[in-house]
């Protein structure tokens, strides 16, 4: 079976169904069947690994069915390479990279891509920052759209008149955010799970640290950060290895000399439960709970997905759903999630609920998350769990545009090349006692730090 076939019959099998409904859980023949088509589509298709001379690490998937290519550069540059007194240095160097290079300005940067069809887009977390590029794999269109990003990767110019302008845009979005209260909740969320360690610092930066930010300090980060040996450059498309080759070294050799960055420092483990109240007049308490979780790469990683899925990731399918929804009506969603970074990103549960259901929604959650880790899933839930996330994989890597996403991440985070191929397979074997020993080991519910933002009147829980 080719690749184009494997990915297409899955695509007809795994058609997205209407919000709010249940996927369809296949008969295990045609479970089989599918997976084995999975598999068949990725052996043809090889994820390549290979160093640059510069020392860039180069991912390539040669995948001729469409017209297309689709890149990505990662560095590690996040949010979480900021100091405290500088937060908001990382996010604003790459977004400025974009609009001034090589002697092009931002309008001509932008049309130099639109004029070939291209796509740019900028990327940018705790972790990494970078940008991705979606072109026509035609080599004049290709040469253009590779000529502008190597210039954007190799030449900014971080023009004094643009950063003023970007930051002054930037401190009326740090404003606006101080006053919503998703956004005062995930930036109290994090405060209170990292406390002094880099993951702590908001992405964006403090409306106090940002107006601070001058043309050198954007310079200087840029040099530090985006040298060829932390680049990560990811490919797939309608080229072969000897075009990825160059594209390669076009878009790396000039980058700054150096090293690649000291790992982050490990996250402290918690050692004492925070509460933290913020008061605002909106309508609902928006609340979230969570801990450190875990790491890229973690050895629970899998049992701890599969555990989340029956705990919060499943919608309907999970716990807190149908305890919080469907029993007692005290919220629309209530979700949790594994976020795994370079080191310990967190676990969340997140919910919101009005002011007078505040503290007994917060009690059923405490309750759900304590008698998960302490009795861990029922067989039926862990087997509705795993086909789900068996069933769902092609999904995943059913385009070019995802598949990036994935070797970007392979690449970054230094995952196993047969990472994809492996993904159902060490779905499938999680067992009920592995899900029992990670979430014991891993989540603490006595160990939980808490924040609510929402009207005085729901009182302080």
């Amino acid at each position: 079976m080719s690749a184009r076939t494997a990915f297409a019959s899955m695509r007809a099998w795994f058609a997205p169904v209407g919000t709010g409904c249940r996927r369809a859980v296949l008969s295990a023949a045609a479970l089989l069947a599918l997976v084995g088509a999975a598999v068949a589509a990725r052996a043809a298709l090889p994820i390549q690994h290979w160093q640059t001379d510069k020392g860039a690490q180069v991912y390539f998937v040669e995948n001729h069915d469409l017209p297309m290519l689709d890149l990505s550069v990662a560095f590690a540059a996040g949010s979480s390479r900021d100091r405290a007194d500088q937060s908001g240095l990382a996010g604003l160097t790459v977004n400025m990279m974009r609009l001034g290079a090589g002697g092009l300005s931002d309008d001509d940067i932008s049309r130099g891509f639109a004029d070939v069809g291209a796509v740019i887009d900028t990327r940018f977390d705790r972790d990494m920052a970078g940008f991705g590029l979606r072109t026509l794999s035609a080599p004049p269109e290709r040469r253009r759209a590779l000529e502008v990003l190597a210039k954007v990767l190799q030449q900014p110019e971080f023009p004094e008149p643009v950063l003023e302008r970007e930051k002054a845009r930037l401190l009326a979005r740090l404003k606006e955010a101080d006053t919503q209260p998703e956004s005062m909740a995930d930036k109290a969320f994090y405060a209170a799970l990292y406390g002094g360690h880099p993951y702590g610092l908001p992405p964006e930066g403090e409306v106090a640290t940002v107006g601070g930010l001058k043309r050198q300090d954007l310079a200087d980060f840029y040099r530090t950060h985006y040298s060829a040996a932390n680049a990560v450059i990811a490919m797939i498309g309608d080229i072969t290895r000897a075009d990825a080759e160059a594209i390669a070294r076009q878009l790396s050799e000039r980058l700054p000399p150096g090293p690649a960055p000291a790992p982050l420092p490990p996250v402290p483990e918690l050692t004492q439960a925070q509460v933290r109240y913020l008061p605002h007049p909106a309508s609902q308490s928006h609340i979230l709970l969570g801990a450190p979780g875990m790491r890229r790469g973690d050895p629970d990683y899998f049992p701890l997905l599969v555990g989340n899925y029956v705990l919060g990731g499943g919608g309907f399918d999970s716990r807190l759903t149908k305890e919080v929804r469907e029993k007692r009506g005290l919220a629309y969603s209530a979700y949790s999630y594994f976020l795994p970074l370079a080191q310990d990103g967190p676990f969340q549960i997140g919910l919101q609920t009005k002011k007078a259901q505040t503290g007994q929604a917060i009690e059923i959650v405490r309750k759900v998350l304590g008698d998960f880790v302490a009795e861990g899933p029922t067989a039926a839930e862990l087997q509705q769990a795993k086909d789900n996330l068996v069933g769902g994989f092609p999904l995943r890597i059913d385009s070019n545009k995802k598949i990036i996403e994935y070797l970007t991440v392979i690449g970054f985070y230094r995952l196993p090349l047969s990472y994809l191929d492996d993904f159902t397979s060490n779905v499938a074997k999680v067992t009920l006692a592995d899900v029992k020993d990670a979430f014991r080991r891993r989540v603490h519910p006595d160990l939980i730090d808490l924040v609510v933002v929402g009207p005085a009147a729901a009182g302080e829980p």
